[in-house]
């Protein structure tokens, strides 16, 4: 695969700034823990323990040696975007960043968090359907059409097209295991039949791939892609499955009967 070396070359003078950003994200959430517990019951270590991970992940997708290499080999590219499209939304949801920015501000400030989870975008954003739409639906917008190649042409769309597969990535999750307080819940069946269905649209795309390199990829990368898309996007939903059907089950039981 052919990599633009202006993007290459150039794109790694934003990664100091970018490591600070990610830093902060890690260190407002420790600090929000902090003064959590000092008003409340502790907060789970294991949150925390989620939340850097998350974004340790979501990281080595965008900065580093991963995302460096991510320009001329697309077998690095598709980890990245398993990384910042799949483990790290699932991790990060795992950490209920709503839940505990909630219990962190101020009444004000949290009346006005509260209000917009119920405003009719973050409602249309956060139906299983849309969420599925954006992410599964993106994924074959950008391997099935030239945007795969354009994106390492311009420094700009490649930044957009990273942020939206992180966005689409979590609010996919989000939609499906209820972490964080969400005002329109919908059933477990329902989120079942969009999770299945958007399992079946990542893996066709993942055989298309295969057999149909994206612009400016190689066959054997193709082929080395897909099959990572494949056999690693199936691990990780089935982590994601795992956690919905725990949640499911929970539901069910009569009150009392299972312990957290």
């Amino acid at each position: 695969m052919h990599s633009n070396g202006h993007i290459h070359d150039n794109g790694t003078g934003f990664e100091p700034i970018l490591l600070i950003l990610f830093s902060l994200v890690i260190v407002i959430y420790i600090a929000a823990v902090v003064i959590s517990n000092r008003r409340y019951k502790k907060w789970p270590l294991y949150r925390t323990f989620f939340w850097i991970l998350g974004t340790i992940c979501a990281a080595s997708a965008i900065i580093g040696p991963l995302a460096n290499r991510a320009h001329m080999d697309f077998t690095a590219h598709m980890v990245g975007h398993l990384l910042l499209g799949m483990i790290a939304p699932i991790l990060l949801v795992l950490a209920a960043p709503i839940t505990l920015a909630l219990r962190t501000l101020d009444v004000q400030s949290a009346r006005r968090l509260s209000k917009f989870l119920k405003s009719w975008p973050l409602r249309i954003l956060s139906h299983p359907i849309t969420a599925s739409a954006l992410n599964i639906g993106g994924l074959w917008i950008l391997y099935t059409t030239g945007l795969y190649g354009l994106m390492h042409q311009n420094a700009l769309l490649h930044a957009l097209v990273h942020f939206h597969v992180f966005i689409a990535g979590y609010l996919f999750t989000a939609s499906m295991i209820y972490m964080d307080p969400a005002p329109h819940r919908f059933s477990y069946m329902f989120r079942a039949i969009v999770f299945t269905i958007s399992l079946a649209g990542h893996d066709i795309l993942s055989k298309y791939i295969f057999a149909h390199p994206p612009s400016g990829v190689t066959k054997e990368q193709a082929e080395n892609g897909g099959m990572l898309m494949y056999y690693a996007g199936d691990a990780i939903d089935v982590a994601l499955i795992c956690i919905l059907c725990y949640k499911w089950f929970k539901a069910t039981r009569p009150k009392g009967s299972l312990a957290m």
